[in-house]
């Protein structure tokens, strides 16, 4: 008959002095973008998050014939808590109007025809150009954003580009909302983006939206559906169901992150 000596945990010299080292509080101001380093092609408006803690970006991307300026008025009426804005100007003027009126692609046709599937190619790559600096960490100037706190939000034809932009992005995104706007291409991706969508549109729209493409590209996506008419969200009622998705996406940094000193103890 055999026996054998039980093992018993091994426990640290109480005589050991404690190490406390700093762990490095996370930024809660981030840079605004460089305008040398972002394609001069895109105009935009930054604007910091108004309680002066930036844990997220809502990058807007208007629709077709407008303008940045109006939505980066609409970020800072949102007020976000701790979320930053950034509006971008779509790179194309609309050509014989005498307003500032911008496309995000060659929309028609020699006829003054909308094109029923323009090519994204030349803003996209725009864009892929300014995500990359956004998320650069290079150099001390860089805004130094992680892919997980930047938000795309994208109306009409906007909302298409955010989408093909949310799909081609390096990294998976904080999330994704698109108003009114479908995929331009099919996904053909084995599994579906982490990127959480959320997909406003109202009745009528379904065939032009085409969910079922949103729901093979992305693994989450909730549907809000709007009421009947056209154009932006209009009233407390229409933004509920987006208000409360960002409720659940966006970042927030709690007071310890903010101003208090922490350290991990070890011996």
């Amino acid at each position: 008959m055999s026996s054998s000596t039980p093992s018993t945990a091994p426990t640290s010299d109480p005589s050991t002095p404690l190490n406390l080292r700093p762990i490095p509080r996370p930024l809660t101001s981030h840079l605004p973008p460089s305008r040398s380093a972002v394609p001069r092609e895109l105009a935009y408006t930054f604007l910091p998050s108004q309680d002066g803690v930036d844990s997220n970006l809502l990058v807007l991307l208007h629709g077709l014939g407008d303008t940045h300026a109006p939505f980066a008025q609409l970020g800072k009426s949102l007020n976000l808590p701790q979320t930053a804005v950034l509006s971008v100007r779509a790179p194309m003027r609309i050509p014989l109007l005498e307003e500032e009126s911008y496309m995000w692609m060659d929309s028609f046709d020699q006829f003054g025809n909308l094109l029923t599937r323009p090519n994204p190619t030349q803003s996209l790559n725009l864009l892929l150009s300014l995500l990359s600096h956004l998320t650069s960490t290079s150099t001390p100037t860089s805004p130094s954003w992680s892919p997980t706190q930047i938000h795309l939000f994208g109306f009409a034809q906007g909302g298409s580009l955010a989408s093909e932009l949310a799909l081609r992005s390096p990294s998976p995104l904080g999330s994704l909302t698109i108003v009114s706007g479908p995929l331009l291409s099919f996904p053909t991706r084995a599994e579906p983006l982490p990127t959480p969508a959320c997909v406003f549109y109202r009745p009528g729209e379904e065939r032009q939206m085409e969910l079922s493409a949103f729901k093979k590209a992305f693994r989450k996506v909730v549907e809000v559906r709007g009421k009947r008419g056209e154009g932006m969200l209009r009233g407390r009622e229409e933004w509920e169901g987006i208000m409360r998705f960002w409720s659940e996406v966006l970042l927030r940094k709690g007071a310890w992150e903010r101003e208090g000193e922490v350290y991990e103890v070890g011996r």
